[in-house]
């Protein structure tokens, strides 16, 4: 039997604290502190606890070359078990075979192994953020401020106020309106539809392919109205409509080439039940008519950027464009618009039967009409969707 060590895998040194009563009563300050290793492979669900010899193991054999079993000492041979069991060595027999198949997946999508690991281990599942913050009393900016003091300084200076080169303030027009007026939505009208007209203008302002380029049979690149990393648009659009006139309520993938809706399975729970799970608990974006989650195709990407340290940077990058292209295309039309990155990625991986080391969510932006009156706080100092003394919106 052979074996070699995964892909990636990172050691950390955590320490924990903990109250002692027998440091506290010979005058200490009752803290115990202890140290653990974790491995973290991005492979695997979760850190690994290990111990000295397991971390001089996964020292001594290599990711790259296969190396026979039998050649290692046989002091070796207990700690061995128990890292093909734990998954961080892979043997070429039956036994490694899933853990084979997911170390695999790392090794043929070209992921940086930094970035492998934090996309990995940053993803949620089951958190609920807003009732997190209200445990912590952190629901305001005031909340945040008498918590945590001041934050750092509004703008960053580098040169005093006489040396600065005061630019021309040139006049407004038509689009510096349009700009103005982006605001993020958090109040949505529940009852009112939006038309499928309207949302295919944006699906097509945002997401579709105004042209293509080909470069060979098997090579095709996309125009279209965002930039991209590389000109390789990895990131796919999946939407949850949850209320646009003449299509059926549910999950949908959108083919940004035949510009076209592909149906997705239906889910096992009511969409507002999944939509509020999915955004981690922002009841205010999950009313949202129809919710657009983001979700790059790594090996895509990784195809031209093989294990490159900007590359994920690039697809987070992708993401920012492709939203902020969508809060201008709504405004334009007279919706509100929102993204969010606090979401929980691994349940909308499973509604979506994504494989999260080849494809998965970074964000998730949506649209509808504003309701009339708002009931959560919204960030307009401009004023530029003020409400009035009964409750309704005004310009």
């Amino acid at each position: 039997m052979h074996v070699r060590r995964c892909a990636v895998v990172f050691l950390e040194p955590r320490e924990d604290a903990g109250f002692h009563l027998g440091s506290l009563l010979s005058g200490g300050n009752g803290v115990r502190r202890q140290r653990r290793w974790l491995a973290l492979a991005p492979h695997l669900e979760a850190e690994i606890e290990i111990d000295e010899a397991a971390r001089q193991l996964l020292g001594l054999v290599g990711p790259a070359q296969w190396v026979e079993r039998t050649t290692l000492a046989d002091d070796w041979q207990p700690v061995i078990e128990w890292l093909l069991d734990a998954g961080l060595l892979i043997g070429d027999d039956a036994r490694s075979s899933i853990h084979a198949e997911r170390d695999e997946a790392i090794r043929a999508t070209h992921w940086w192994g930094p970035a492998a690991l934090m996309h990995r281990f940053g993803r949620w599942q089951g958190i609920d953020s807003v009732a997190a913050m209200q445990a912590s009393g952190t629901t305001s900016a005031k909340d945040l401020c008498e918590k945590l003091g001041a934050p750092p300084a509004e703008v960053l200076a580098r040169v005093p106020e006489r040396q600065r080169l005061p630019l021309p303030r040139v006049p407004e027009d038509a689009f510096d309106a349009l700009l103005a007026a982006r605001t993020t939505c958090r109040n949505f009208d529940t009852e009112r539809a939006v038309p499928l007209p309207l949302l295919a203008q944006l699906m097509q302002r945002v997401f579709a392919a105004q042209a293509t380029a080909v470069v060979q049979d098997d090579a095709v690149f996309l125009k279209k109205n965002a930039p991209s990393g590389g000109g390789l648009h990895a990131t796919a659009a999946y939407l949850l409509v949850r209320n646009v006139e003449g299509l059926a309520a549910g999950l949908y993938h959108y083919h940004p080439l035949d510009h076209a809706l592909e149906p997705l399975p239906a889910l096992e729970e009511p969409l507002d039940v999944f939509a509020r799970r999915a955004l981690a608990g922002q009841h205010w974006f999950a009313d949202a008519p129809v919710q657009v989650v983001l979700a790059p195709r790594y090996a895509r990407s990784f195809w031209k950027y093989r294990n490159h340290p900007k590359a994920y940077r690039a697809l987070i990058l992708d993401a920012g464009h492709l939203s902020q292209l969508l809060y201008t295309c709504a405004t334009e039309s007279g919706l509100g618009a929102f993204v969010t990155s606090a979401i929980n990625e691994v349940d909308i991986e499973r509604a979506l039967g994504m494989d999260p080391l080849q494809e998965g969510p970074l964000a998730v932006c949506g649209f509808g009409w504003r309701a009339a009156r708002m009931q959560t706080a919204e960030f307009d100092p401009a004023g530029r969707m003020r409400k009035s003394s009964a409750g309704a919106w005004h310009g």
